[in-house]
């Protein structure tokens, strides 16, 4: 068994007080190969993992757009296999560690595209895995295809998985509601790829060619752990999961052997504060139906948990959640409800009746909405 080089993240900000596992490196990255790093680890010490792992895409040569500028594409040798039997032993010994720490109740995440996500699958099941779900991450702002020979790829697919038939597996189903403006929350998800500020980048280069929106970990994360669940990553490149799962309170164990991903993580994690704790409260509304959800606005950054909506007049002042719920007084609601309560009346449209005060000024959420709607084209 190697030994492990242990990069802790200071705590600085964190609120969580929930007592730390004996001999777990918490909060801290593991420069290792996963397979190592993941052996030296107790049995059933884990809540949930989340793998991201090589997709061993295959990329024939490079790629170029049509007015001749280069795609940055995954050509990292980290995401190259000889063959496909080289690649299936790979993830069947690191799903075998994976399997061991994982709690008998745990549930394990793992996400790819078409090169590799069914080899996945038929591992999983395999070794005794039992699929719950395939998540479709459609993606709003997919890369096109350049050379035109194919469909464009839009979508990733994510398979959700208990240790077994029988687990007793969280799931936060009222949650995953309340952020889905009282609708069921479905199976295909809408959601941006990472762009923009949220990029990580390096000396303005992109630091990672794959780095995962913190939405889409948002989203996994509070719908199957609690605050204080440990959570791991053992592909945790420049550290999304590591940044949200502090966000929401999670303890979580990193493990990354590329010590130029290693860096940037901890620098970003470094950044990220910890929710106050009564946005972190959730609570499932009733029945309303818009286009867009509020949570789409919560779970992308548009507005952060723990923000205030105030109507126009300033008459009232209620508090965002984590899960988009909002709280007035000891009511706690959708923006509908909420705002309904509010006035005492039936029914109101909290698009339009509630803002958010941006700098000297107030925003309708309704112009939050439509500017989202614009950004997913």
């Amino acid at each position: 068994m190697s030994v492990l080089q242990r990069v802790a993240v200071p705590k600085k900000g964190m609120k969580a007080k929930v007592e730390p596992l004996r001999g777990l490196p918490l909060n801290s990255i593991i420069e290792d190969d996963c397979i190592a790093a993941m052996a030296s680890l107790p049995d059933a010490c884990v809540d949930m993992i989340f793998a991201d792992p090589p997709y061993n895409l295959q990329l024939g040569g490079e790629l170029f757009r049509p007015e001749g500028g280069r795609v940055d594409a995954c050509d990292d040798d980290w995401d190259k296999f000889d063959t496909f039997a080289a690649y299936d032993e790979f993830t069947k010994a690191w799903m075998k560690e994976a399997r061991r720490i994982l709690k008998p109740n745990g549930t394990l995440w793992v996400i790819g595209s078409y090169h590799n996500i069914f080899r996945c699958g038929a591992t999983l099941q395999d070794l005794g895995f039992w699929i719950l779900n395939d998540i479709v991450w459609r993606k709003s702002n997919p890369m096109p295809n350049f050379r035109g020979t194919r469909f464009t790829n839009a979508h990733e697919t994510l398979i959700w998985a208990s240790k077994s038939e029988d687990s007793r597996y969280t799931f936060n189903y009222r949650t995953m509601k309340a952020l889905n403006d009282d609708l069921q929350m479905r199976s295909d998800w809408v959601l941006p790829i990472c762009s923009g500020g949220e990029r990580v980048k390096t000396e303005g280069v992109k630091a990672h060619p794959t780095q995962k929106p913190e939405s889409l970990l948002y989203r996994v994360l509070l719908a199957c752990t609690n605050k204080g669940d440990v959570v791991l990553d053992p592909f945790f490149g420049t550290g999304t999961t590591g940044a949200v799962a502090r966000r929401l309170g999670r303890q979580w164990i990193g493990i990354e052997r590329e010590k130029k991903y290693v860096k940037v993580a901890r620098q970003r994690i470094d950044s990220t504060l910890e929710l106050d704790e009564s946005a972190m409260k959730t609570m499932v509304s009733k029945r309303q139906q818009p286009k867009v959800p509020f949570g789409a606005l919560v779970e992308t950054g548009m507005i952060e948990p723990g923000a205030v909506l105030t109507d126009s007049k300033r008459r009232w002042r209620a508090k965002v959640g984590a899960d988009a719920s909002v709280s007035l007084a000891d009511k706690q609601g959708s923006i509908h409800q909420i705002g309904a309560a509010a006035q005492g009346a039936p029914s109101c449209n909290g698009w339009t009746f509630w803002h958010i005060e941006q700098g000297e000024r107030l925003v309708c959420l309704d112009d939050l909405r439509q500017k989202y709607i614009a950004a997913l084209g």
